[in-house]
């Protein structure tokens, strides 16, 4: 029986990347968020220099009809580079860099959410708000069943996977690896991954990160683990509740401190910033996922280390908390506290911004 794959061989490419290049030229791989504020777009410039900085590469543009950006009949969008890092792909001097996405009239668009973000965080950059998040995906074969799933079944219930060893126990290592890798490469301030409780599960953290650093490298090290995927014919999904039933979700858990929680004694400054957070809990939920919380309603049940999408709560050391102050802050009565509520989804500048606005600007 004749059949086909998209598979290519990975060796016969290296040959080709081995190849060099001129000293004065660089490719630069563009990348940025579609019109669904999940999924990410690239393209690739040749420049005739090497970039030290995201302002020296040239705005570029793109077909905004084809990503939900625009209408056909006006379809130019804009690129405005905005962060730069080393390309773990073609190595050399080649770059990625992350870019924003204008409209025609030069306004934002819809999904351009770091815009508002960079506004926020450089209005409050006296605080110094850090963030560190830790963003849970599930691998998928290419049918989208779960890597490493029996076909017409289900594994054994959760208990054994989360920080498992074993080929029973974990699947799908190698991408993590690899985009570890990648990330630290790419200059990306990841700080550590672990295999997760659902099977096919990980996690990923960034951080600690200050203002607007937090979401390029998030949205950056997305772009690498979905490109890293791809080379080993694997699929990555942030969907926040992947398979219904008796299964964990996957979240964004979201880190914060301001300079005062971090100083002695500032857990007086967390408590405050939590008392902040129990007025404004509807808001939080419609920045936490694309959908305005459809998504998280499918995960936020109160069950499996969630709290309810309707309730409000705190508590140390508690995974069933909106926000959990970890034992050794309460200890030290100092440090950070913990947003359990952001979905796998979520888009990292909106949540920096309406936890900086809440906490931070008292809005």
């Amino acid at each position: 029986m004749f059949t086909t794959s998209t598979a290519t061989n990975k060796t016969v490419l290296d040959r080709y990347l081995r190849l060099p290049i001129p000293d004065n030229k660089c490719q630069v791989m563009y990348a940025w968020i579609d019109g669904s504020g999940e999924n990410l777009r690239s393209k690739s410039r040749t420049v005739n220099f090497i970039p030290k900085s995201p302002s020296e590469l040239p705005i570029w543009n793109f077909d905004g009809s084809s990503t939900n950006q625009a209408e056909g009949s006006n379809s130019d969008v804009y690129l405005h580079p905005v962060a730069l890092y080393r390309d773990p792909f073609r190595l050399g001097d080649n770059k990625l860099v992350l870019c924003e996405t204008y409209k025609h009239n030069k306004k934002p668009t819809e999904t351009n959410h770091r815009h508002r973000c960079l506004e926020v965080c450089t209005k409050a950059a006296d605080t110094h708000p850090w963030f560190g998040m830790e963003q849970e995906y599930t691998l998928l074969d290419t049918d989208n069943h779960p890597l490493g799933w029996p076909k017409n079944g289900f594994p054994g219930p959760q208990g054994p996977y989360y920080c498992g060893v074993g080929a029973n126990k974990v699947y799908g290592r190698d991408v993590v690896e690899a985009h570890y890798r990648a990330c630290l490469y790419a200059g990306i301030n990841i700080s550590g991954e672990n295999a997760e409780v659902m099977p096919a599960q990980w996690e990923f953290q960034v951080g600690p990160c200050e203002g607007i650093t937090m979401g390029d490298d998030l949205w950056m090290a997305r772009y690498l683990l979905h490109r890293v995927a791809e080379d080993f014919n694997v699929v990555v999904s942030l969907d926040p509740k992947p398979i219904p039933g008796d299964w964990n979700g996957a979240g964004m858990h979201t880190n914060f401190s301001t300079k005062g929680m971090r100083d002695p004694n500032g857990i007086s400054e967390i408590e405050k910033a939590i008392d902040k957070l129990s007025r404004h809990h509807i808001r939080h939920i419609k920045a936490y996922d694309p959908k305005e919380g459809k998504d998280n309603e499918r995960r936020l049940t109160g069950l499996h280390e969630t709290s309810s999408i309707h309730d409000f709560s705190a508590g140390v050391a508690n995974r069933g908390c909106s926000i959990r102050i970890p034992r050794g802050v309460a200890e030290e009565k100092q440090g950070y506290l913990e947003d359990r509520r952001p979905s796998s989804n979520a888009d990292p500048y909106m949540v920096s911004e309406v936890l900086v606005r809440t906490i931070c600007l008292d809005e």
